[in-house]
């Protein structure tokens, strides 16, 4: 068994209850939830929109990587979700309204980068909204691949903006 930590986000409709049902359809696709933290009200990022539910949980699975991210983007697809952030022409972001948005940030003792997943994502370190429940999960803990805590993370972050 390994675990995976995902963050969950949504900003259209009941929010909550799509949180409460990824959750759910985590736990039958990817397998148990063994924690979750709390759930945090954040602003859109990268796109003006309505606020985000987040939340962070953690999942003992015996699926690969790339079989997490199949069952997480069916449970997307399941809850409603339309459609993907891309890129525009420039290669810049694009993001979009969604019921649910559920992004794989760790694997326990995977680090890979193809054209479908990266592990870390990439991205941790930049947004507040995924490094407050890390925080909250871990503590003070330096979880590998990094070399400090989220919450060093995310008082970087802070300091940085």
């Amino acid at each position: 068994m390994k675990r995976v930590v995902l963050a969950l986000g949504s900003n259209v409709g009941d929010r909550a209850t799509f949180l409460e049902k990824s959750c759910e359809l985590i736990g039958c696709m990817v397998g148990k939830v063994v924690r979750f933290s709390r759930v945090y009200e954040t602003e859109a990022w990268g796109f003006d929109a309505d606020p985000f539910l987040n939340q962070v949980v953690i999942a003992e699975t015996e699926l690969s990587p790339e079989d997490v991210l199949a069952a997480t983007q069916q449970i997307e697809v399941a809850l409603g979700r339309a459609c993907k952030s891309g890129r525009a022409d420039d290669g810049t972001p694009v993001y979009h309204d969604r019921t649910i948005d559920i992004d794989i940030l760790l694997y326990e003792g995977v680090t890979c980068a193809t054209d479908s997943l990266t592990i870390p994502h990439p991205l941790i370190a930049r947004r507040d909204f995924v490094l407050l429940p890390l925080a909250e999960l871990f503590g003070n803990t330096v979880v590998p691949p990094f070399h400090q805590s989220f919450q060093q993370m995310l008082t970087k972050l802070k300091t940085e903006n």
